[in-house]
């Protein structure tokens, strides 16, 4: 180890912040029956259904995202004779609360189809809702890697094609007006995108899809019902398995966002070529020199990183010890990753 400190000038450290992706497949068979349902955990309190990658009782279980339906009372479905009614609503509400811009008395809005809230127009009044676990998402869902698929067809027992939705174009296109952050319009299709053609919403820091119902044109759930019947007639439950039993695959990629600190530690010709090592000194004389006129040689192996007032903060080790002599010059990079 060098046997003095040198203190890092503005040019030796630098910031530097990188996004790391990952690519997250989540397969309809898990979604639907793998495990026979034993990885879908109901509650009590009836709101929400959590989905897991394996039976949700076993200690190696990943909660996967969460599945809950709701509408807003401004809906044709809201009335008292529906199941869960109040529910609904509240779901709704809490949805549209964190995610959607409130009017300027504070009250909360609908979510708006293209986005544009002050200019009116079409609102998503009966959703679903998908809220993918932090373990997945991580700091954000990736703009433009959402892909949701679906099966949409008039029947249950025999459904068509399935239906794909992506945030197309969202890399560039996407949307900063919500207090959740900045989301995305979910398409049907990449071809013929208008604003008025979204049929949901994805928000990318929270990792929320917001999916308006009337997607599923068809029978929803295996019952035959329609999606309005099951969002009245049924619990949020009933509503979520309809979903889950719908699903083909979800897909999307995280954003991990690394940032680092780097110092570049600089030793010069004439510094560090001396150790404080024990073992370097016999007798007062130091080892690696046979007469007075010898050149000094040290071999650097840790780079240790202190405070201000001298506390050791970090320690970085070397793949292999580097030799140091008064004709050579080493620049040591080293990275806080945080």
């Amino acid at each position: 180890m060098a046997s003095t400190f040198k203190t890092f000038s503005t040019d030796d450290k630098t910031i530097t912040t990188t996004n790391l992706h990952e690519v997250i497949p989540i397969t309809g068979t898990i979604v639907s029956g793998t495990y026979s349902d034993l990885n879908i955990k109901n509650y009590a309190h009836g709101m929400f259904q959590s989905v897991y990658d394996y039976p949700y009782l076993s200690s190696s279980a990943n909660h996967i995202f969460d599945i809950s339906v709701g509408y807003s009372a401004n809906s044709s479905l809201s009335g008292a004779s529906a199941v869960q009614n109040a529910k609904k609503i509240n779901i709704y509400n809490e949805f549209a609360k964190v995610h959607v811009q409130p009017d300027i008395t504070g009250s909360i809005q609908e979510f708006d189809q293209d986005g544009n809230i002050s200019a009116g127009g079409a609102k998503f009044s009966e959703c679903i809702f998908l809220s993918f676990s932090r373990l997945l998402a991580k700091d954000e869902i990736k703009k433009g890697s959402v892909t949701l698929s679906f099966y949409t067809g008039s029947t249950f027992s025999a459904p068509d094609s399935p239906k794909t939705i992506s945030d197309y174009n969202a890399q560039t296109d996407y949307k900063v007006n919500s207090p959740a952050g900045e989301y995305g319009l979910l398409y049907t299709s990449s071809t013929g995108i208008t604003s008025n053609s979204a049929v949901g919403h994805v928000y990318y820091q929270t990792g929320v899809v917001v999916l308006t119902a009337s997607i599923f044109d068809g029978n929803f759930a295996s019952t035959d019902e329609t999606i309005s019947a099951i969002l009245t007639g049924s619990e949020i439950s009933g509503a979520a398995d309809g979903l889950r039993n719908r699903t083909n695959n979800l897909q999307f990629n995280n954003t991990t966002e690394l940032n680092s600190t780097i110092y570049f530690c600089r030793a010069s010709a004439g510094e560090f070529n001396y150790s404080s090592n024990p073992t370097y000194l016999s007798g007062s004389q130091v080892v690696v020199k046979n007469t007075r006129t010898d050149t000094p040689v040290s071999y650097v192996t840790t780079v240790g990183l202190y405070s201000s007032d001298n506390v050791l903060l970090a320690v970085a080790k070397l793949s292999e010890p580097l030799k140091k002599d008064p004709t050579n010059e080493l620049t040591l990079r080293v990275r806080l990753d945080y």
